[in-house]
This record gives C-alpha cells, sequence and structure tokens, in this order.
C-alpha cells in the first residue's frame, strides 16, 4: 500500500487517539478538515484502517499480570489449535512464529492464580505439545 508521510502522521495520531475529531487530526497535521476527512475515508476505503477501537488504561493494563506462552503444536494440527486457543477468554493475540515453537500467545488476566489456570487450559488442548510461559514484568516500548 502507498501511504505518503502525512497518511503515517495521520496513523500515528490515530493510535494516540483514534477517537480525536477531524478537526484536531487537520490542525495537528497542517492541512484542511476536508482533506483529512478523505484521507480517513481513503485508508478506511483500501483497508489501512480497518476499525477504530478501545485502548485500555495504563493503570487498568498495569494490574493485568500478562504473558508469553510460547507452544509447540503437533503436525497437521495448526487448524484445531489456533480456533481452541481462540476460544480461551484470557488470550489476547495469537500469532505463528518461526524457531522452536509454533505459536506464541499473549494472555492477560486478573491474577497469577487465574493467569495459571489459562496457561494450563492452552497446555490440555488436543494437538499442544508443550508450552514455555514468559510473565511479562513490565513494558519498556509500546507503540
Amino acid at each position: 500500500m502507498d501511504l505518503t508521510a502525512k497518511d503515517r502522521e495521520l496513523l500515528a495520531l490515530l493510535g494516540e487517539n483514534a477517537r480525536a475529531p477531524v478537526a484536531t487530526l487537520a490542525k495537528r497535521l497542517g492541512i484542511s478538515r476536508t482533506t483529512a476527512q478523505a484521507r480517513l475515508e481513503r485508508l478506511e476505503r483500501i483497508g489501512v484502517i480497518a476499525g477504530y477501537g478501545l485502548r485500555l488504561s495504563e493503570a487498568y493494563a498495569s494490574s493485568l499480570v500478562r504473558a508469553h506462552v510460547l507452544v509447540t503444536i503437533a503436525p497437521k494440527s495448526l487448524t484445531e489449535v489456533t480456533a481452541a486457543i481462540g476460544r480461551v477468554e484470557a488470550v489476547t493475540e495469537l500469532h505463528s512464529v518461526s524457531g522452536a515453537f509454533d505459536l506464541i500467545a499473549m494472555v492477560a488476566s486478573p491474577s497469577i492464580a487465574e493467569l495459571d489456570r489459562r496457561i494450563d487450559e492452552i497446555g490440555a488442548i488436543d494437538g499442544v505439545e508443550r508450552t514455555q510461559s514468559s510473565i511479562i514484568l513490565s513494558t519498556r516500548i509500546a507503540r
């Protein structure tokens, strides 16, 4: 997708606050409101912007215990394991990766005990051969 520098600036501003009024975005970009609206509509139309979502407050997010759960799966079980992991409510993201593991699940829970239960739930899924977990202590960079 061919994006201009202004498009990237607009996306960065939306990353900070997806609910910012178009007039505010336009002012910060140094363009007219009509131009900003047209850019937004174009980015939506070409699929760069798929939607606008919720960003949790730092206070709430820091109250959650989060972990990376590295998962090794049995051959030919990717579809079933992916679907089963998708049903684990605490899983916020699931990535296919290269290397010694097949998947990385991002898991967030309100307590260590709950996190432990969710990791055990992932480990008990048919087709999951092994898991390895790393609890996130702090986030150093978030964009």
